[in-house]
């Protein structure tokens, strides 16, 4: 159901460097990729946010919310 979605909308795919020349790729939507990666993989550093505790939706988006913040605020 997504993979035909992502189709009807013609998206392009931007994979790692790794066994493609460099002409090929749109660095732009490189770097937008691995920030995103990033930014994912650093929420997933809060043990409760990984592991999903909460029962509840509202409790568990307010926590990935409050994750999300403290990556945003300076320490």
């Amino acid at each position: 159901m997504l993979r035909e979605r992502i189709k009807k909308l013609k998206a392009q795919h931007v994979t790692s460097r790794k066994g493609i020349a460099s002409d090929d790729i749109d660095w732009c939507l490189y770097r937008y990729r691995h920030w995103v990666k990033n930014a994912f993989l650093r929420i997933k550093m809060y043990r409760a946010v990984a592991i999903r505790y909460d029962k509840l939706a509202r409790n568990y988006h307010s926590m990935v919310a409050l994750a999300i913040t403290m990556m945003w605020l300076p320490m």
